[in-house]
């Protein structure tokens, strides 16, 4: 059976829940070979073992951490040109989908962006894409060279598949260009103790409704019911009460999460471009002409200052 590269997005060898779901559609297609850099690299081999990783090729250098991208392109390359996989799977994260372009400009292939699925095709993997801010579905694959696919995380779910997950040393030669942006500083993100947005099972969102940054409290709240992660509006954040890192939508943030509980959002195209795919959609909002409740799973009419603190008690009791 073809392999496949899947590259690995962990910190200091703890590997995050979207290349575990890379794993799982590499499967569909091949024999999953993970690609770890960095810190830690050979950290991940006992968590990519036994989520189907045959083959985990690991490197470690000071320019993977000093230097922004193209020394993990280099990197990615290098696994390529050694390998020879059938397609090449990259998380859908800022960074990733930056590599993975990359990545195919240097091996002449082409690249799909943003799949939410991954099957098996005759003529290569045929990806699934949400497009047109989740209007239209469509399936495509690459027509030349191997395939790039970038994934958009909580696209698969995570199954384990015991795998040998031999670990190899992968050589690699750094390019002119890999040095070409430092990294001269760094800022520690402060924590919130909640999940990480786009890859969040679970996103609880305000919007214009919340009406205030010191409203947000009830969205944290509900939110920590849950054990989910907090997003916001460009209106919520454009006023000032809500992180920009946290905006869903066009220009913020994808998210696809199981559950999406929209806020005081009335549901403009450009919110929904980030949050359509979201499996199970429940919106709370006074007015019963919003555009958001015609998108909806489950819809509540009424104002969120009464419904959200009934439904967060609800909650906290049923957990006991």
């Amino acid at each position: 059976m073809a392999e496949v590269l899947v590259y690995v997005d962990h910190v200091d060898g703890a590997v995050r829940k979207p290349t575990l779901e890379l794993l799982t559609l590499a499967r569909r297609v091949g024999e999953p070979v993970a690609v770890a850099l960095g810190p830690g690299a050979e950290a991940t081999a006992a968590t990519l073992a036994e989520h189907g990783a045959t083959r985990v090729l690991t490197a470690d250098a000071a320019e993977f951490a000093d230097y922004l991208v193209v020394p993990k392109v280099d990197a990615l390359q290098a696994a390529y040109e050694s390998v020879s996989p059938a397609a090449v799977l990259v998380p859908s994260s800022a960074e990733g989908k930056e590599i993975a372009a990359r990545l195919a400009v240097r091996i002449g292939s082409g690249i799909i962006t943003d799949a939410i699925d991954i099957e098996a095709g005759d003529e290569g993997p045929v990806a699934t894409q949400s497009v047109f801010a989740a209007a239209f579905t469509t399936k495509s694959r690459v027509s030349k060279g191997t395939p790039v696919i970038t994934v958009k995380p909580n696209s698969a779910p995570v199954e384990a598949a015991p795998a040998a997950g031999a670990v190899e040393a992968l050589a690699v030669s750094f390019s002119d260009k890999a040095t070409g942006t430092k990294v001269v500083s760094r800022t520690p993100r402060e924590s919130t103790g909640r999940p990480e947005l786009t890859e969040a099972a679970i996103v609880v969102s305000g919007g214009r409704g919340v009406n205030g940054a010191e409203n947000f409290a009830l969205i944290e709240g509900l939110a920590d019911s849950l054990g989910a992660a907090v997003g916001a509006s460009r209106a919520a954040v454009d006023a000032g009460w809500y992180p920009h890192t946290s905006q869903v939508g066009q220009t913020g943030k994808s998210v696809s999460p199981q559950l999406y509980v929209a806020t005081g959002i009335s549901g403009a195209i450009q919110h929904r471009a980030g949050m359509q795919t979201s499996k199970t959609i429940v919106a709370i909002n006074k007015d019963p002409e919003a555009p958001i409740f015609d998108l909806v799973d489950y819809g509540v009419v009424g104002d969120l200052f009464e419904v959200v603190p009934q439904l967060t008690d609800e909650i906290k009791s049923r957990k006991g």
